[in-house]
């Protein structure tokens, strides 16, 4: 049971008599005034549940009947919790509970307050009447109030608990039901097949089987909802998709199979969550409650899926700010309305429907036919919420006119291949129709939430994105255009849902017309984002960025409460105007933020307070030649630096010139570095060789399968704890490719800042090696190599550190750029210097000095990077492209503590221990194991383990910083006994031959640090 976690001590407690005395010294003894006091110590209750206090709420009883309360409590499954009802000093509160019952309040659960009395009533009857000026007192109601669930809630709840893993088992047993009726029911093999020739027409061509079972499962688990919940008993009848599910439901029930009796052992659950619902009286609400059930369902079942789409349901004021918006920029741009005629609107990622039934209120009531039947247009994609949404639109119209009328806007089709659609059936000759009826349609407006996902995270999980291959489609318009006129080096996150979204939108609409979406915001100011910047700004007139902030990665200090959708990622809402008469230069971009730690509920509050854009305090911003649009923090000076590496320079097949270094590269890149790296090389052969074997297996398996034609992702073999798959492995394998294991591929690396671990450097079962054969081919160059690696990255400060052995990818923590004095052939022959020719001429004649070296250039390098006005300076500079090098007054000096700084970072191993205090616990036995170390609150001791404690750590230990940890916290995070969720496999720091290897690293780190502080703190001006 939840517990309300709340004390006498406590600050919400003591703030609240505090505020009390204040207003009695003031005279404001008024119901007004002093409920404001209750109200914060209330509020303060409610987050620690996730709740929300909605005060002066209006509260339906009946049809005809509502009540005026001042506080309701709203939970975050949007059931209703209780209310509060407060009263002044004066008040005789028995009377006054007895006049709020003649009026028809609920006595379920309610509080009556005054502030030296509670009353509190539940479940029809009092079970509290106390004295609160004590706060024993208050805490007690306050804990009764908070802690009570009604019979109703308290069963959903539990069967809310349990469903999620129930849902599994269940979903599980229609898998192995439906896949044996598959081989057994001629009836049911005829339907299967036709529906999954119909959901490949309509959703994807590629969808595999085990995603049209799933949609079966899907309405087969939720149609009770639709029919209990919402009173719609003929939604199998009427929704033109379920009908069809349902012939294949038919065929599947044709033999022994009872639908009643199959999910007869989660009836609890759907009782429950009908007796959950029966407590909502508003429509609208139980639309909210549904779409939390839905998520958790999801969360439950079909937890791919979820991932795949980016399922998130748009908070109520987005979706009202979004609307009103775009009404009001088509009343001051285009003279229009979204009532008027000719405005057709689309709604591409429908979701549960929540902005198509805002539009509808928005609309007069004597233009909602017409648009209703001919201009509202919607598509989905996934089964659920296209039930939910035709079910919640057509209840919309009913509300709004009386007359229960399908609606023919919805689509069940994916939005991104509507071009291809038009030769296909789609489902059914009306579903084919919608799709028709939409492409032939002149949309103005289009508004919604994209899906949001990069990719899968793990090949394992088969889950990745569609790719819309086809002539003209949406990728290839990604790549001819935003794509295409990038500059950065990874254009990955271009794939991501939501940019093909924009890049379609902005085709659709064609010449001229509205998009409205809330997005990732990743796109404002991330590199990889300024050809996408560069033809927003060709492509609309005039573009509005409303910034809500939220990225938990970007800002460490952020948390979930920060962000609106209750995700990782940055939230914008992005309105974009086209116009006919517009002429062909940048459009006009505006840019609004709300603060950086503002509750997502204070976000909420400020949408519903701006109303439209026309209540946001807009800053019009104008791009740099880069197409970067927050330009604010960057130094303009920076540009005239010379750059570490630029794409030119690498390019260049004569002399090289423009740069520093001729080559550079990312660390290698494994998509698999659980399997590919280990603390422990025995480990280490042994996982990769477990993982060779099977996909070598698979690899026979599939010489052996005479269809050439079958989807790979469908044939391999998925188990975690033999193998981890990815494009490129999958690629290999179809094309027969054998993998041998050869020992001299495990290499020493650099995983992290002071982490070495042993690395699998191999062509096949890395992903990426980048440049790294060239500058690491032979363990023989790690003598004389050496490797500058830089992170500059836009979620965490900028760092450098040097290696001579093969660094990871993410060696900062992010992916960054490794310049390496040396390059080879492959054999580890041919050795060239990497420092271009040009820039060595380029620092003599600067310094006109013709003795420097290039080696020297190196350690200035190394050196000014530490520099720390350089980096405060440049910051943001930094976070957008490859460091830039000045040339500063005192060269040599730079040069010299560079080389002392690259020798400590390199030798780290071999520097003495700084002296700590050993703190012994007598009553264990000695032990130098590491599970998990942890620093003491203050800094001053790390706890190395239970036997163990080291004291004495100085503090400006953590002043040598590498991003958002200092040396010495690397260590702590990273030497620690993990153990790999999916795959069982242990990485082990401890090392059996040299058992006091970590404790003689954290004092040899520790004298690193001290050394580096000491010397960036004497590194001469810059200016």
């Amino acid at each position: 049971m939840a517990t309300l976690n709340l004390k006498p001590s406590h600050k919400a407690v003591k703030s609240y008599y505090q505020t009390l005395q204040n207003f009695q010294k003031l005279g404001a003894a008024n119901e007004g005034a002093v409920k404001v006091a209750f109200a914060d110590l209330l509020t303060s209750c409610c987050q620690q549940f996730n709740w929300i206090l909605v005060q002066e709420n209006s509260l339906k009883l009946t049809d005809t009947k509502r009540i005026q309360v001042d506080g309701l409590f709203v939970r975050d499954d949007t059931l209703k919790h209780g209310i509060w009802e407060a009263k002044d000093t004066a008040d005789d509160l028995p009377k006054e509970v007895q006049k709020k019952f003649a009026k028809g309040y609920p006595k379920d659960n309610i509080i009556f307050q005054s502030p030296d009395r509670v009353i509190i009533w539940q479940g029809g009857k009092q079970v509290y009447d106390q004295d609160i000026t004590k706060p024993e007192a208050l805490v007690e109601s306050l804990k009764l109030f908070f802690e009570y669930r009604p019979p109703q809630i308290e069963n959903w709840e539990k069967a809310a608990a349990e469903f999620g893993d129930k849902v599994r088992g269940l979903g599980e047993k229609l898998v192995d039901l439906i896949e044996s009726q598959r081989k057994t029911n001629p009836q049911f093999i005829g339907a299967f097949q036709g529906f999954s020739n119909l959901c490949r027409q309509s959703i994807n061509p590629n969808i595999s089987d085990a995603a049209v079972e799933e949609m079966l499962i899907q309405h087969l688990l939720t149609e009770r909802i639709f029919r209990q919940i919402f009173n719609n008993p003929d939604f199998t009848r009427r929704n033109i998709i379920a009908v069809e599910i349902e012939k294949v439901i038919e065929a599947l029930t044709s033999k022994s199979f009872s639908r009643a009796h199959f999910l007869g052992d989660v009836d609890y659950f759907y009782r429950a969550l009908e007796e959950a619902a029966a407590t909502i009286t508003e429509y609208s609400e139980k639309q909210h409650f549904l779409n939390t059930v839905y998520e958790r369902f999801f969360q439950g079942f079909a937890v791919n899926v979820a991932d795949t789409h980016g399922i998130v349901y748009t908070p109520q004021s987005i979706v009202d700010f979004m609307v009103r918006s775009v009404d009001e920029i088509l009343r001051t741009e285009f003279k229009k309305s979204l009532s008027d005629k000719g405005v057709h609107i689309l709604d591409p990622f429908v979701g549960t429907g929540n902005f198509i039934m805002r539009i509808m209120r928005e609309i007069r009531k004597t233009a909602l036919s017409h648009k209703y039947q001919q201009e509202l247009h919607c598509n989905e994609v996934m089964l659920l919420p296209y039930y939910i949404a035709s079910m919640n639109i057509e209840h919309e119209y009913l509300t709004a006119t009386g007359q229960y009328q399908p609606f023919d806007g919805i689509c069940l089709v994916d939005t991104f291949s509507v071009q291809e659609a038009s030769q296909l059936d789609l489902f059914t000759p009306q579903n084919t129709q919608r799709v028709k009826q939409q492409q032939s349609s002149p949309i103005f407006v289009v508004i919604g939430n994209p899906p949001y996902n990069v990719g899968q995270q793990n090949d394992n999980d088969n889950n990745k994105n569609r790719k819309y291959s086809q002539t003209g489609g949406v990728d290839q318009r990604v790549a001819e255009t935003y794509a295409k006129d990038s500059k950065a080096t990874n254009k990955n996150k271009l794939s991501d849902p939501y940019v093909k979204a924009f890049r379609w939108a902005a085709d659709r609409i064609e010449d001229e017309g509205i998009v409205a979406f809330v997005s990732n915001n990743s796109f404002i100011d991330n590199i990889a984002f300024d050809g996408m910047r560069q033809h927003l700004a060709q492509d609309f007139d005039a573009i509005y960025i409303l910034d809500l902030g939220g990225n938990i990665r970007k800002n460490a200090s952020n948390q979930p409460i920060y962000n609106v959708f209750d995700i990782k990622v940055g939230v914008s809402i992005n309105l974009l105007i086209k116009k006919k008469e517009g002429n062909k230069s940048p459009g006009k971009i505006y840019y609004a933020a709300v603060g950086e730690f503002w509750r997502k509920q204070e976000k909420y509050d400020y949408l519903e307070k701006c109303q439209h854009l026309g209540g946001v305090d807009w800053e019009e911003i104008k791009p740099d030649k880069k197409h970067t649009w927050l330009t604010a923090g960057l130094q303009a000076d920076f540009e005239t630096f010379i750059p570490m590496g630029s794409k030119e320079t690498k390019a260049d097949k004569g002399e090289a010139t423009g740069a520093i270094f001729k080559l550079f590269s990312n660390g290698v890149k494994t998509n698999r570095d659980v399997w590919a790296y280990n603390f422990n090389p025995d480990e280490l052969a042994a996982n990769i060789q477990r993982a060779i074997a099977t996909y070598n297996e698979q690899t026979r398996k599939w010489l052996d399968c005479p269809d050439k034609s079958a989807n790979v992702d469908d044939f391999v073999t998925y188990d975690d704890a033999k193998i981890s798959w990815s494009g490129d492995l999958k690629n290999h394998l179809q094309r027969g490719v054998i993998v041998e294991y050869d020992p001299k591929h495990i290499r020493q690396s650099l995983y992290r800042p002071f982490t070495k671990s042993w690395l699998y450097f191999d062509a096949k079962l890395n992903n990426r090696r980048y440049q790294f054969p060239y500058i690491f081919p032979t363990p023989e160059t790690e003598k004389e190599n050496r490797v500058i690696c830089v992170t500059n990255h836009t979620q965490i400060p900028f760092l450098v550190q040097i290696t001579d052995v093969i660094p990871s990818l993410d060696v900062g923590g992010r992916p960054g750029q490794c310049f390496p004095f040396y390059t080879y052939d492959e054999d580890g022959n041919n050795r060239q210097e990497n420092i271009t020719d040009w820039a060595l001429d380029a620092f003599r004649e600067e310094y006109e000095n013709p003795a420097i070296s290039k080696w020297e250039i190196f350690y200035y390098i190394y050196g000014l990077l530490h520099h720390p006005r350089y980096r405060e300076k440049y910051a943001d500079n930094l976070k957008r492209e490859i460091a830039r090098i000045p040339y500063a007054p005192d060269f040599e000096s730079f040069a010299k503590a560079g080389k002392r700084l690259a020798e400590i970072h390199l030798n780290y191993e071999k520097q003495p221990e700084y002296r700590l205090e050993f703190i012994e616990n007598d009553e264990v036995a000695l032990n130098w194991r590491v599970e998990k170390m942890k620093l003491s609150k203050d800094k001053t001791q790390l706890i190395y383990n239970e036997f163990l404690t080291l004291a004495g750590i100085p503090p400006k230990v953590f002043a040598y910083r590498l991003g958002n940890r200092s040396a010495l916290d690397w260590i702590i995070d990273r030497y620690q006994v993990k153990i790999d969720k999916r795959s069982g496999i242990e990485n082990d720091p401890n090392r059996l031959d040299d058992e006091q290897y970590i404790v003689r690293l954290i004092g040899q780190v520790i004298t690193v640090s001290l050394e580096t502080v000491d010397i960036v703190n004497q590194l001469p001006s810059l200016e």
